[in-house]
């Protein structure tokens, strides 16, 4: 009895601490950044084309869906920089099996959606940094170009 008296007197009082005290910092970063590593452009396929935010693309054909790729990543021992950038490119090979999965040729107006929060900027991106996972979500339309 003494020990479960005990370990809900853990449960109470400690774990509210860690929780109270998690770190969740958020961060910007460039799409051009990320997508120049050789890490990208080893994973990504040449024959599906990604465009940020409002740029300009080819005519639609088809509008396929409008998706979310919402992608976490060990952050331990990493820089919140590198722990992000892993996500992202996560969140990036998503994005791009769904768009073979669905037939499509391109996906089109990717927004960074980390908490849903919307950012739809063609340069930036968020990711959400903690000490032991960080997160990038990504909504875009997947579509057929002419």
């Amino acid at each position: 009895m003494k020990k479960l008296l005990f370990t809900a007197m853990v449960v109470v009082f400690v774990c509210p601490a860690f929780s109270a005290s998690a770190r969740d910092t958020q961060h910007m970063y460039l799409y051009e950044d990320v997508m120049n590593t050789e890490e990208a452009k080893g994973k990504l396929n040449l024959d599906i084309r990604f465009y940020f935010g409002d740029q300009s693309h080819p005519e639609v054909e088809r509008k396929l869906g409008t998706f979310v790729a919402n992608k976490k990543t060990n952050a331990l021992n990493k820089s919140d920089t590198r722990a992000c950038e892993w996500a992202f490119l996560s969140a990036m090979l998503s994005l791009q099996q769904r768009a073979v999965r669905e037939g499509g040729n391109a996906v089109i107006n990717i927004q960074s959606y980390y908490k849903k929060n919307v950012i739809n900027s063609a340069t930036e991106f968020e990711c959400g940094a903690g000490a032991f996972v960080a997160g990038v979500a990504l909504r875009g339309t997947v579509v057929k170009l002419k």
